[in-house]
């Protein structure tokens, strides 16, 4: 018993990322004796996430501290843009917001590279008074009287009071506590992305942004119909370019995630803006993509609770894309509830209820019914093209056609997919779109 004793805290914490740090700060600062535990080298090292970052979350986990991470964020989103493509076709949307990027305002979001937002938030969590051990694989949980109450990794056990999964999507500890089975796939997508180096004159040049401003863009179409997106967000001097797809279209294809990532990097409008990079880096994984679907019916047992990606909690509506914030809030919920809870046994009803009050069952309530959409291939093949058909109507010059504009696109309309299927669309979307909002 004394050596269990001896190597004894309140949390452990199996994870670095930005849930396990954001929970282990929060601990830390509440005086309470917490040790991280990551697989990879230093924290962020194995992590794929695109990424951006939306700022209130790291505001709500301590006022001011976004000022203070600045040496660990790239570019402030300015410019939100989307793309349609369609065979070597491609119809961009640009909006810019120069409010985003005003001095002495918080900016709304910004682009990371994970194996340095990780690294500081870590570091954060540490001098906060959190222990960090890294190129540590934890093993086993270590159960006593039906709860769990420690870990055994790298040969050793080590014992808390409670033990945070933050171990990322397809979370083997949540398996091994029994609350997950193994992944179901129509919960899943899988990611593939390469981070490719680029001078940060020629990104700017290329994105039309002024110096340190950034830019999200996300695509539909261009992966032979596979039912996704693409994604491509400015660093400071690097970009980082991927594409999110739905595993089974994959499968009924035949298709590889590598083979159809090369085949966007190659389209017109893609490989411009990519031209005279270098590939530092690539890596593809698995991401929760069924909001509250997807999302475990129980986060907790005595002694044990899961947060971030390991409980579910990514958000993929097409037009954004969130999974470091609703991280960070749920490792914030679930220190919350250790902190305000001296019985085991109610940890988890407190989580769930600081998680409803910061808002991350609200997000996912409102993803939810997404993948809805998501698996219409009509939004990834026939409207990319019907939109390129529009524009390629209204600014193609026919000198011998004696046809209005409006005959054209109305036949243009109808010969794609019909005003009777986009009305349908139209009101499954908005069906979507009110009852993910609770309306």
């Amino acid at each position: 018993m004394d050596e269990e004793e001896s190597d004894r805290f309140d949390a452990i914490i199996i994870g670095a990322g930005p849930a396990g740090a954001a929970c282990a700060y929060a601990l830390a600062r509440a005086g309470k004796q917490v040790l991280m535990i990551e697989r990879a080298d230093t924290p962020g090292a194995k992590n794929v996430t695109g990424g951006r970052f939306y700022t209130y979350a790291l505001e709500m986990l301590d006022n001011g501290l976004t000022a203070k991470a600045e040496e660990a964020l790239e570019r402030k989103v300015t410019h939100e843009q989307m793309m349609m493509l369609d065979g070597e076709r491609s119809l961009c949307i640009d909006y810019g917001d120069p409010s985003f990027a005003e001095e002495g305002k918080v900016p709304e979001s910004y682009t990371v590279l994970r194996a340095t937002f990780d690294e500081w938030l870590s570091g954060q969590a540490e001098e906060k008074g959190a222990m960090l051990v890294c190129g540590i694989r934890v093993d086993e949980l270590i159960e006593r009287d039906g709860g769990i109450v420690g870990v055994r990794a790298g040969g050793d056990e080590m014992f808390a009071d409670i033990v945070v999964a933050a171990d990322g999507a397809n979370s083997l500890m949540g398996q091994k506590a029994g609350l997950i089975d193994d992944v179901r796939v129509e919960h899943m997508l899988v990611g593939a992305k390469e981070t490719i180096a680029l001078p940060a004159r020629t990104i700017e040049d290329r994105f039309a942004l002024a110096a340190g401003e950034g830019a999200s863009r996300l695509a539909l179409g261009g992966a032979r119909g596979v039912n996704g997106g693409v994604f491509i967000y400015t660093n400071r001097e690097s970009i980082s370019f991927g594409c999110v797809l739905l595993p089974s279209v994959l499968a009924q294809k035949h298709l590889s995630v590598h083979d159809l990532l090369q085949d966007v990097k190659m389209h017109p409008a893609i490989r411009p803006l990519l031209e005279g990079g270098t590939t530092i880096e690539y890596s593809a994984h698995l991401c929760p993509e069924a909001g509250l679907k997807a999302v475990p019916e129980k986060l907790f047992r005595t002694g044990f609770l899961m947060a971030g990606d390991a409980a579910g909690f990514a958000v993929n509506q097409g037009y954004t894309v969130r999974g470091i914030d609703l991280a960070i809030l749920s490792g914030l919920a679930a220190a919350n509830a250790i902190i305000s809870t001296s019985v085991p046994e109610d940890v988890g009803a407190v989580y769930t209820e600081q998680l409803d009050a910061l808002g991350v069952h609200r997000a996912m309530q409102m993803a939810s019914r997404f993948p809805e959409i998501e698996d219409d291939p009509r939004i990834f093949a026939i409207y990319p093209k019907l939109a390129n058909d529009i524009f390629s109507t209204v600014y193609h010059l026919d000198p011998d056609s004696r046809r209005p504009l409006y005959p054209k696109l109305k036949a243009c309309i109808k010969g794609d997919t019909g005003f009777g299927a986009i009305l349908k669309d139209v009101r499954k979307i908005r069906r979507v779109l009110r009852q993910g909002d609770g309306s």
